[in-house]
């Protein structure tokens, strides 16, 4: 359980691969093995790391999409944000 939760605590420090990792690694031992004492509190981090996770996923898929559509529109400020300025339209 001291994994878990230090997992789920660490995700707040924009670190959302962990919550991800956590709630794949102790999904097992939350939904699937019989009950045991801290059974309650796993389950809790992993559903919570989850949400955590997919949040960040969406939030990220959603940032990539605007940029890629609407990079070469915002000018100057879309080059200073592109790591690698692609060929193409001006």
């Amino acid at each position: 359980m001291y994994l878990c939760r230090w997992y789920y605590l660490a995700g707040f420090l924009f670190l959302p691969f962990l919550w991800a990792i956590n709630s794949f690694w102790f999904y097992h031992e939350a939904f699937k093995k019989p009950p045991f004492q801290e059974q309650k509190d796993i389950k809790t981090y992993v559903i919570r790391s989850a949400i955590g996770a997919s949040i960040w996923f969406i939030g990220l898929l959603a940032w990539i999409i605007t940029f890629q559509i609407n990079r070469s529109s915002w000018g100057e400020l879309g080059d200073q944000l592109s790591f690698v300025i692609p060929t193409g339209r001006a």
